[in-house]
């Protein structure tokens, strides 16, 4: 059985962790401790790990020997999306296997299988003379989508340039893989809305938003 142990024995921690990626091939790299004949390597989806911290999953055993003979630890990437992988250094102990779990980042790296592609469109009705239009927002997504990966934007006399350019709206549900079409919503005559990353730079590298 494997237990992730905290400890304060700086002797074993892994440091110095690069990746290359080509294709859908990745190869990583660390400093091996002295004394460490083997490791085990975790991977996670990075949301995942974000919430649940540094113990992973699809956990391999892996060895120094096998390391030199390979230049490093090579697999595939599959799917879309980033993914955390966790080098952990390791003792057998009478209860089990127990993985290192170490208190700086040295042993941790993301790694991206692609970014998933968001497309949306929305639709604008309303007549000439009307103070109102309706505008109708459809998603299709290559993957399933939390309710706070995406907002919307409206802004007076123009389309919003960012999220902060006009005022802006989550979404209150999760959106499916596929096409969601969203109920229409009523806005001003002079009013446009556009889709947004509610945080840029974390769902930028997961997620490609494209319109039209």
């Amino acid at each position: 059985m494997m237990h992730f142990i905290e400890t304060d024995d700086r002797s074993l921690d892994i440091n110095g962790v690069t990746r290359h990626v080509e294709d859908d091939r990745f190869t990583l790299r660390w400093n091996w401790p002295a004394g460490l004949d083997a490791v085990y390597v975790g991977r996670l989806p990075a949301d995942q790990a974000e919430r649940e911290g540094s113990r992973s999953d699809h956990i391999k055993l892996y060895t120094r020997s096998e390391y030199k003979a390979n230049n490093g630890y090579h697999g595939r990437l599959e799917g879309v999306g980033l993914y955390v992988f966790t080098i952990y250094a390791y003792r057998e102990a009478e209860g089990g296997t127990q993985l290192l779990v170490q208190s700086n980042a040295g042993n941790r790296i993301e790694v991206s299988a692609g970014r998933a592609a968001i497309r949306y469109e929305i639709a604008s009705r309303g007549g000439l003379f009307k103070k109102y239009k309706t505008m109708q927002i459809t998603v299709t997504s290559e993957v399933p989508l939390g309710h706070d990966v995406l907002c919307y934007v409206k802004k007076q006399g123009g389309y919003p340039s960012n999220k902060e350019d006009g005022l802006q709206y989550p979404f209150v549900a999760p959106f499916a893989a596929g096409k969601t079409t969203l109920p229409a919503i009523e806005v001003g005559k002079d009013e446009y809305i556009r889709l947004f990353f509610t945080d840029g730079r974390t769902y930028g590298q997961l997620y490609e938003l494209i319109s039209g």
